[in-house]
C-alpha cells in the first residue's frame, strides 16, 4: 500500500536522506560530479530545504506501509524507517518512506492562468515500477485543485484556471512519464543555476480542470 503525507519541518531530514540517493541515482550519467555537488547544495542542504518549505514550497513524502514492505521493497540504504519521522502511532509506524514531491504556487502568468511549479518529483530507485510516482503527480494535482478551491472562494478575481509546470533535465528519461501524464513541453532552454552551471531543460505543462 502506497501512502502519502503532508511533510512538516521535522520530516525534511528524510527528504534530504533520500535525495542522497535517488538525485545522485537520477543524475549519474547526466551531470558531472562538480555539477552533482553543487546542486545537491543548493537544492538538499537543510538550510536550503528550510528555507524552501519557508518559501511556500509544499513537500509530500510517500511511503510503502503495510505486508508488502517485506520482499517487494528492498531496504532503502541510508534511509531508515519513517517510525522515528511521525507521531508515535500514527499510521506510517514502520513504513518505509520511498519518494517525495514538492509543489509552489508561482501566481498567474500574463494569461492569467495561475501556475503551480513542481520543483521536485523522486522515486527511490527500489521502488520504482510499484505506482509510487504516479501517487505523488496525482497528490499534485490534488493539492492544485484544492488551492484552487480556496482561492476562488477568497478572490473573485481568480480565473479559475490552472497549470502545473516543471523542469525535467530533457536527457532524463522521466520525461516520457510526463508525457504519459499528458504534459506538453512548453519550452526547452539552457538555464543559467550558477557558478557557471547550465539545466539544459524542458518545461513542461499540464493543465488542471475541476
Amino acid at each position: 500500500m502506497i501512502k502519502i503525507k503532508k511533510a512538516s519541518s521535522e520530516d525534511l531530514q528524510s527528504i534530504h536522506d533520500m535525495a542522497q540517493v535517488v538525485f545522485r541515482h537520477t543524475y549519474r550519467e547526466i551531470l558531472s560530479a562538480e555539477q552533482m555537488e553543487y546542486m545537491m547544495d543548493m537544492m538538499y542542504s537543510m538550510p536550503n530545504l528550510e528555507k524552501q518549505m519557508d518559501e511556500g514550497h509544499h513537500y509530500y513524502i510517500a511511503f510503502i506501509c503495510g505486508p508488502e514492505t517485506s520482499g517487494n521493497v528492498p531496504e532503502v540504504d541510508n534511509v531508515k524507517s519513517c517510525e522515528s519521522r511521525v507521531e508515535s502511532g500514527g499510521d506510517y509506524v514502520g513504513a518505509v518512506p520511498c519518494g517525495y514531491v514538492s509543489v509552489q504556487y508561482e501566481g498567474p502568468d500574463q494569461d492569467g492562468v495561475e501556475v503551480f511549479h513542481l520543483h521536485k518529483i523522486y522515486v527511490m530507485p527500489q521502488a520504482q515500477g510499484h505506482g509510487v510516482g504516479l501517487a505523488l503527480f496525482r497528490t499534485v494535482e490534488n493539492h492544485v485543485r484544492e488551492a484552487m478551491a480556496a482561492k476562488r472562494t477568497g478572490d473573485a478575481a481568480s480565473s479559475g484556471t490552472a497549470r502545473i509546470e516543471l523542469n525535467v533535465n530533457k536527457f532524463n528519461k522521466s520525461v516520457n512519464f510526463y508525457r504519459h501524464l499528458g504534459m506538453r513541453i512548453l519550452i526547452e532552454e539552457d538555464f543559467p543555476i550558477g557558478n557557471g552551471f547550465y539545466k539544459t531543460d524542458y518545461i513542461m505543462g499540464l493543465d488542471v480542470f475541476q
